[in-house]
């Protein structure tokens, strides 16, 4: 568990029910504060912006995809950390993602510690760009 970890709400944003209770409950065994939803639509409609430490978002989804979600956020939010999850690579949108400011960008199958270890990244704010898939840390 991270030491005061309850502090930070992480945001899931992901279409996949299974999926994303699955990182609702990987994030709160961490310690952080979950909170999910099942489109960038309904996240942006809730108020939870205004109180997330940290996005995470599927990049495609039905309706709005993850790049819009992203896009919206740095409207409202500049600095609040944006990690990345899919099912599907593309070198083109994951390099749109890292150069608009995801601190990384993990491909599906991910392992718990992965994504474990770009939230505490992406929570303290060490900007360390990158992209994981599964335990492997790619630097840019």
């Amino acid at each position: 568990m991270v030491a005061n970890a309850k502090r930070h709400i992480v945001v899931a944003v992901e279409d996949d029910r299974r999926v994303r209770e699955s990182m609702e409950s990987l994030i709160e065994s961490a310690g952080y504060a979950p909170v999910t939803f099942p489109s960038g639509e309904e996240f942006l409609r809730s108020g939870a912006l205004t109180s997330a430490s940290c996005v995470i978002t599927d990049v495609r989804m039905p309706g709005m995809d993850g790049i819009e979600v992203q896009r919206r956020i740095r409207l409202e939010r500049q600095n609040l950390p944006v990690i990345f999850i899919s099912g599907h690579y593309s070198a083109e949108t994951r390099q749109r993602a890292l150069q608009e400011g995801a601190v990384g960008f993990l491909y599906k199958p991910f392992d718990a510690l992965g994504l474990l270890n770009v939230i505490q990244t992406a929570l303290t704010n060490t900007r360390e760009i990158g992209s994981v898939s599964g335990a492997r840390a790619i630097k840019e």
